[in-house]
């Protein structure tokens, strides 16, 4: 049995337990897959990160993410909560920005103030949605397909499909049939009403993950990058808005979305919440 530093991260918010949890590993180098996947099914949390030496020299350091079920390419909150714990534990980064190594190659990550921010990955498939795909989206969750305004392919590694409601309350209100999302990965996302929903965020986002177990998802760094690519690049927002997510589950998730220049930057605060080690 050998043990290893570990961090559990709230992701994407300044309260702690309001966000969205990541177990980190540091110092992983030896961990064979197996016994990756093992603890990430034992954390049973949306993600569990183990950080290693890079194989890219111009990486600061290489992550690898796994759920409970598989590993992923890329992911949002745990590309943050990694940094930021990696950060926590004295990392220094190679130059200003800190470079991230995974799946889909090199992240970007920037700090800005007290939070952290990645820019967006490309998206690997966008475009219309086939209007197939569009009637069983509305039939998973429970609405005429004229509810949905707009839909978009917006998959930069996990799958992603987003589709946009007309009001924060009508996406608050949608209870999904998961079985009827026939395995989609399901990105809602709705306009934020400033006289009846506040100034705190422009936008509300839901990710509903059907699957074994189908599941919400908190707060989503890698479907809000794909979300914001497609939005501010159809017009649809401005440079630069904050998302609320989690709030169905009694989360208070808040991203915060900035494009410079050719980069979408997608940011959020990180709280280490349990700090110490873990034997297996």
């Amino acid at each position: 049995m050998r043990r290893f530093s570990f961090k559990q991260v709230d992701v994407f918010s300044a309260v702690a337990l309001k966000g969205n949890p990541l177990a980190v590993v540091l110092g992983a180098a030896g961990v064979g897959d197996a016994e990756m996947a093992a603890l990430a099914h034992w954390t049973n949390l949306s993600e569990t990160t183990f950080l290693l030496p890079p194989t890219d020299a111009r990486a600061d350091y290489r992550v690898r993410i796994f759920t409970p079920e598989r590993e992923l390419p890329f992911a949002g909150h745990p590309t943050l909560g990694s940094c930021h714990a990696w950060l926590a534990a004295g990392g220094v980064p190679k130059a200003a920005e800190v470079v991230q190594e995974c799946g889909v190659g090199l992240i970007r990550i920037r700090r800005d103030g007290d939070r952290l921010a990645f820019a967006a990955p490309p998206l690997i498939r966008s475009g219309a949605v086939e209007p197939s795909v569009v009637a069983t989206i509305a039939r998973g969750i429970g609405l005429d397909a004229s509810s949905i305004k707009a839909a978009r392919w917006a998959d930069n590694g996990p799958g992603w499909v987003a589709a946009m409601l007309g009001s924060r309350a009508e996406l608050l209100a949608v209870k999904p049939d998961y079985a009827k999302l026939d395995g989609l990965k399901l990105g809602l996302v709705a306009p934020w009403d400033p006289a009846v929903d506040g100034p705190d965020a422009q936008f509300e986002v839901r990710a509903l993950i059907a699957g074994v177990p189908p599941k919400e998802d908190p707060v989503t760094g890698s479907l809000n990058a794909a979300i914001a690519q497609w939005l501010i690049g159809d017009g649809l927002a401005p440079d630069s808005y904050v998302a609320s997510q989690g709030t169905a589950l009694g989360r208070a998730g808040r991203v915060f979305v900035d494009r410079k220049g050719p980069d979408i930057w997608i940011g959020g605060h990180s709280i280490t919440v349990v700090d110490g080690s873990v034997a297996f």
